[in-house]
């Protein structure tokens, strides 16, 4: 069972009058498969999972998969607060046909090593399909998995393919990847930023990108320049990536949001209690300074 991981968008989740709006989600996934997602990763925290029932986030999955028909394949976000209700979403995901799993660690708990070793491998095990695990920390309350715990994990769970990475710890970034190929020269590294030239000199060969529902094309050039190590093409791309990044770090899902309307992409309000951002012409303003936003795709084209 093999899954790897290259370039892959996590879309937003549209609403309308608090409900999702699968019309415009059929539009934004085809939008995606259209500028350069080799995969899709749903519903991700960009996609506000935490905000979805379980009952919308398999219907949210079963519409996705049927709606992309095989086009790219789909890749399960899972993560949830309890073992047993992650486990049940991942049995679900392999039910409906996703072609991977995705799960951080457990939502306001914050378990010692060896239980998050035991979550995961819970998870694992009941989606059965290829597994990553979601390192970030700074969305977790400062919780990691410990790169121990990785090599753990690789003994256990014989489907765990990699770990993708939002921290941009580079020490942690560097210690993973060496301990872990040295146990499975197959393990995956899988930036979750779009910090992608050192990610990839670190050895990352994925990218799981919320910021292409802005920028696409960016995203694109940028993942290709480096993984071909061409750092120099890359280096102005990756300049706009980081002004990107930041300007959404701060204002997220709202930014998001809000970004994704500035450029022709309306995908409704975010779901309470995250803010709704009504000042456009401050965020375009900014945004504007990644010079190559000016190239980016305009609309559902």
């Amino acid at each position: 069972m093999t899954f790897k991981f290259g370039l892959v968008h996590a879309p937003l989740t549209p609403f309308a009058n608090g409900r999702i709006d699968y019309a415009t989600y059929g539009r934004l996934l085809d939008f995606h498969i259209a500028h350069g997602a080799e995969a899709l990763a749903l519903p991700m925290h960009a996609g506000e999972s935490v905000s979805l029932t379980v009952v919308e986030r398999e219907e949210l999955l079963r519409f996705a998969i049927g709606h992309v028909a095989g086009r790219v394949p789909i890749i399960a976000h899972v993560s949830e607060a309890g073992t047993a209700i992650a486990a049940s979403l991942a049995a679900h995901a392999k039910a409906t046909g996703a072609a991977a799993l995705i799960a951080s660690v457990p939502y306001y708990w914050t378990p010692p090593q060896h239980m998050l070793v035991e979550h995961f491998t819970a998870i694992g095990t009941a989606g059965g399909l290829p597994f990553f695990v979601l390192n970030t920390p700074s969305e977790m309350a400062d919780v990691e998995i410990a790169s121990k715990s990785v090599v753990d994990l690789i003994g256990k769970l014989p489907n765990f393919a990699g770990l993708i990475d939002t921290s941009l710890d580079w020490q942690y970034m560097i210690e993973v990847v060496t301990v872990a190929r040295a146990e499975n020269p197959d393990f995956q590294f899988v930036s979750g930023t779009e910090y992608m030239i050192s990610a990839s000199a670190i050895g990352a060969t994925g990218l799981l990108s919320p910021l292409a529902s802005l920028a696409p094309r960016l995203v694109s050039n940028l993942y290709r320049a480096c993984r071909a190590e061409n750092y120099v093409a890359a280096r102005p791309m990756q300049e706009d990536a980081a002004i990107l990044f930041r300007l959404m770090r701060d204002s997220g899902v709202a930014g998001l949001k809000a970004g994704a309307a500035a450029q022709g992409r309306d995908c409704g309000d975010p779901r309470p209690p995250l803010v709704t951002l009504r000042d456009g012409s401050g965020l375009q303003a900014s945004m504007a300074q990644a010079r190559s936003l000016a190239a980016e795709p305009r609309g559902w084209a």
